[in-house]
């Protein structure tokens, strides 16, 4: 396969957007051509990643719609749908035709405007993506989901509520620090955790999950300019390569699974983009977690091999994992504070770290990250994908 540089990223801030879901794609697309800085070099194909757009928005076709709204024709266009792994997808599908030689320049984009329905509404659209007749017709939700794998995870491997309380404190504290970020307010354990008013400032939402164990419904889109050898030797800026992609499959529903507690497609998915990038997760300076629960950050990180398996509770602890901690995990706020447009989250996972990696992070730059990873869990772990990027030169 020909190798695969990232020339540049973009990105919209999440929140609540007043722009139309193609405005929003189109933004962030623009940004990424900016930071590309390709001159007279075309655009040869555009994928764009999105889950709920036919639904919520009404509408399809999104990859033509924004190649016209650009003026990038005649350029390829497609969209991808895979549920919260879209990004990391659509990302994937345009590696594969810089790598195959069909392309040159490829636009990834994600995007979703989820804010236009009401919450009853948006969560029961991110549902629909668990299995039709072992879980959705009973009422399941991906936060009933994530509380129960919460309390097996907690009982079996001495995770407290003050764990999932630590990650949300940390990824507050790091959103802080991102201008793109949807929620930039500092937590505390005390306000969150133990003070009286705890219990009205943090509500359950599925035992033993709270509400600031759980990502907030967000608009935005996040792109990024994928990039030949060639094209990239006649580039500016410093070189940011695609070492390896991995994507993994689980059984759909959740409780047919022998061990819930294993996320078995984060780890074989993480092995396979290890294994093509020729690294290992010591190699690795700087992560980026699809943590839309607290409880996931933790579990995660064990299962991508970055600790072992039980003790991403006591890394965090001890602050591996914080900003300035030897492994930096969500620099970005992740999910948790960064946002969750579920189409655009896997790209945004990338963005921020191509940004770490070109030393574009600002005042959350993670000094010296020259390898990165991201993981893009989609459903409930049953489709995942996982990414590990080199800075060269």
């Amino acid at each position: 396969m020909k190798p695969v540089y990232i020339a540049g990223a973009g990105m919209t801030k999440f929140g609540r957007a007043e722009w139309s879901l193609i405005r929003l794609a189109s933004e962030a697309s623009r940004s990424a051509l900016h930071h590309a800085d390709l001159g007279e070099i075309p655009v040869d194909g555009v994928v764009v990643a999105n889950m709920g757009a036919a639904r919520v928005n009404k509408q399809t076709a999104l990859g033509s719609a924004l190649v016209d709204q650009l003026a990038l024709y005649p350029a390829m266009a497609e969209a991808v749908e895979n549920g919260p792994a879209s990004g990391a997808s659509a990302f994937k599908v345009g590696c594969q035709a810089i790598a195959s030689g069909m392309a040159d320049v490829v636009l990834v984009t994600g995007v979703e405007r989820m804010r236009t329905v009401n919450g009853l509404e948006g969560t029961d659209f991110v549902a629909s993506l668990s299995h039709p007749e072992a879980e959705y017709i009973y009422g399941v939700t991906l936060p009933s989901l994530a509380g129960m794998f919460a309390r097996l995870f907690m009982d079996r491997f001495g995770v407290e509520r003050k764990h999932l309380a630590m990650v949300a404190i940390k990824n507050h504290e790091n959103a802080t620090k991102n201008p793109y970020a949807h929620i930039q307010q500092t937590v505390t354990m005390e306000g969150i955790l133990t003070l009286p008013e705890a219990a009205v400032n943090n509500p359950p939402i599925a035992a033993p999950l709270h509400m600031f164990d759980c990502c907030p419904v967000s608009d935005g889109a996040a792109s990024l300019v994928l990039v030949s050898e060639d094209v990239a030797a006649k580039l500016g800026g410093p070189k940011v390569r695609v070492a390896g992609i991995g994507q993994a499959t689980d059984t759909h529903a959740v409780h047919e699974r022998e061990d819930p507690t294993d996320l078995k497609a984060v780890r074989i998915a993480s092995e396979k983009a290890f294994g093509m990038a020729g690294a290992t997760p010591s190699d690795v300076d700087v992560v980026e977690l699809h943590d839309a629960f607290t409880i996931l950050e933790i579990a995660e990180s064990e299962a991508a091999g970055f600790f072992p398996r039980g003790e991403g509770h006591l890394a965090l602890e001890r602050g591996e994992t914080a900003l300035d901690g030897k492994l930096p995990i969500n620099p970005s706020g992740g999910l948790k504070a960064k946002g969750h447009p579920v189409g655009a989250t896997g790209v945004a996972q990338l963005v921020e770290l191509v940004w770490q990696l070109r030393g574009e992070a600002d005042e959350r730059q993670v000094q010296n990250a020259k390898t990165a990873y991201a993981c893009n869990f989609g459903g409930f772990g049953n489709n995942v994908v996982a990414t590990v990027l080199r800075r060269e030169g």
